[in-house]
């Protein structure tokens, strides 16, 4: 009997020791739950994502505000409003849009190099206002795309489009509610 006491005193110790262990643990799994609003905060407008780029795509821009929006409003306890009396005033632009070499290889008929990948990068700056306590937060977001040089931008953008708006749309939200 006593050694069956002390085999579950000694269970219930360790149990009890890896629960709280990894209960206080450093690591934390983060959630789009934990999105970080004020409770004064009851209402959003978020402003249709201009294009600045040097090269427009002329789909990413409503693609990634209508994301963008559908994403608050899912996820946080926020009200979309579209007047400039919202609790916050979101502000985006899409500052770049660039395609860059990230591979080159041999031809093996000619011996010269050719390039073998590209890379599409598209940088948002973000303005967030609190219109509650009149104060501004800036953020700049940017995601790398890589592609086949075997394949045009546009064939690109067509296969890369709706990823491209769900990461940046990912990353603009974490970057306002999460402030990672």
């Amino acid at each position: 009997m006593l050694k069956r006491h002390s085999f579950i005193m000694t269970s219930l110790f360790a149990f009890a020791f890896f629960f709280l262990h990894f209960s206080m643990s450093s690591c934390k799994i983060y959630r789009f739950s934990d999105v970080s609003i004020p409770d004064t905060i009851k209402t959003v407008n978020v402003r249709f994502v201009e294009n600045r780029a040097r090269i427009v795509n002329p789909q990413l821009s409503p693609r990634l505000t209508d994301r963008l929006r559908q994403k608050i409003v899912s996820q946080t306890r926020l009200t979309q409003v579209n007047n400039d009396n919202a609790d916050y005033d979101i502000a985006a632009e899409i500052r770049d849009y660039s395609v860059t070499t990230t591979g080159v290889s041999d031809n093996p008929g000619t011996g010269r190099q050719q390039v073998s990948s590209n890379r599409l990068t598209v940088s948002v700056y973000i303005l967030r206002t609190n219109q509650r306590d009149n104060t501004t937060k800036e953020y700049n977001v940017s995601r790398s795309f890589d592609f086949s040089s075997s394949i045009s931008l546009q064939q690109a953008e067509t296969n890369l489009l709706d990823d491209m708006v769900r990461n940046l749309a990912d990353e603009i939200f974490n970057q306002i509610f999460s402030e990672w």
